[in-house]
């Protein structure tokens, strides 16, 4: 049996931010990571296509919290302690500069996650945190104020158990075990299935700002959307996702979508076609895209209005342009199902956050247990944003841990 100050189970971002953290603000700490894979942070490899996307450029709380459909309001008091600042700072320390890129997004300036991974495990060698990788971890309990971790290699003992283990159902099991309650995970940060005859052969198409409902819901959101294989992606859906993660698994990903692609009410529309239908008169309504519009979005929406490649827009009838109208700014689409985003995979549920306290992180259940990143019910749209909450749970973990 192996004896440790601080025992973090989960060898990834949040885990080694935490053990990183520690041993360098309390150098007489020992601290060890118990990993069940054979190597760490695999997440940190994969985001943002290989090249890590540590955090967001929204240097806000207030605004910062917004991109947490779970875990807004309790994020707000810990992003005042620390957030995007601290951590573009901390890794500059570290030589890490990052930079920011158009949509806000941060990145490592070499483009590379491996950078990433390096400074992680040359700080983690550097402070002497102890990596035990292919311990998969099989039990969790207390014996005499102490913690017991049973590993597929052994037991350990530590005064303070820091979990971050993210989506882990097995480490949620034996968290239940311990008395916490899981918020049921579902996924979060997904495509749309759509079978549909205006989309079904130019993928690869984007409309650059479009505002999407899902019909008889609440669930809003604008922002560029792309056409792809098997339907729908890009931020405007991977923002309803997030936020529509529960309504949505409830209905199993069956559910209808209203479009609006040019972000004009109906009536607005209607008007601009008018004194089109007078401007453009000899002219085909095919070739004549508007909007801003993509050419090939614009051609399938005309002809699903009621026209073919020769109609004019003097010869427009009221049902042909109330049609067009219609199909710009309230486009209705049947979702059939949902696809993973790329690397991105995010899910929503996790430990119940009234459990936690988030000045500390630490369990109100259990004294001396503490969590950090996805492993609470705590998730993000895409961008940044669920590093951002590891980073800044596990910094505040450590300040504590390590006074």
């Amino acid at each position: 049996m192996i004896k440790k100050d601080i025992i973090i189970v989960g060898g990834g971002a949040a885990g080694f931010f935490a053990a990183i953290n520690i041993a360098e603000q309390n150098p007489n700490l020992s601290v060890a990571i118990l990993e069940r894979g054979k190597e760490g942070l695999q997440k940190v490899r994969i985001s943002g296509g290989g090249r890590c996307n540590v955090t967001h450029a929204e240097f806000i709380p207030q605004e910062l919290v917004l991109n947490y459909p779970r875990g807004e309001k309790e994020l707000l008091g810990p992003f005042h302690q620390f957030m995007t600042g601290d951590t573009i700072e901390w890794f500059e320390k570290r030589g890490v500069p990052l930079k920011i890129e158009e949509d806000g997004r941060m990145f490592p300036e070499s483009n590379s996650s491996q950078t990433i991974i390096d400074c992680f495990l040359n700080e983690a060698e550097k402070h002497q945190v102890e990596i035990l990788y292919n311990h998969a971890v099989k039990s969790i309990h207390v014996d005499d104020n102490l913690w017991v971790v049973e590993t597929s290699q052994g037991e350990f003992l530590s005064e303070k158990l820091i979990i971050a283990t993210g989506s882990n159902p097995k480490i949620w099991n034996l968290l239940e075990d311990l008395g916490h309650s899981i918020s049921q995970p579902v996924p979060s940060l997904f495509t749309f299935n759509i079978k549909d005859e205006r989309i079904n052969d130019i993928p690869g198409v984007v409309a650059q700002n479009v505002e999407i409902k899902v019909v008889g819901t609440n669930l809003c959101s604008e922002g560029p959307l792309l056409i792809t294989h098997v339907g729908m992606s890009a931020p405007a859906i991977l923002k309803l996702s997030a936020f529509g993660a529960i309504e949505l698994a409830e209905r199993d990903y069956k559910f209808e979508v209203e479009i609006n692609f040019i972000k004009q009410s109906f009536e607005d529309c209607l008007d601009h076609l008018k004194e089109l239908k007078q401007q453009l008169a000899k002219k085909t309504v095919y070739k004549s895209t508007q909007f801003d519009l993509p050419k090939r979005l614009w051609h399938k929406l005309v002809f699903a209005s009621g026209m073919d490649q020769e109609s004019r827009w003097a010869d427009l009838n009221k049902n042909q342009l109330e049609g067009l109208a219609s199909q710009l700014t309230r486009a209705v689409f049947e979702v059939d199902g949902k696809s993973t985003f790329k690397e991105e995979f995010v899910t929503a549920g996790g430990i119940d956050l009234k459990e936690i306290n988030f000045k500390t992180f630490e369990s109100k259940i259990h004294k001396n247990l503490y969590f950090a990143g996805e492993v609470i019910n705590v998730d993000a749209i895409t961008g940044g944003f669920n590093f951002q909450n590891a980073w800044t749970g596990a910094f505040i973990v450590a300040k504590n841990i390590s006074l």
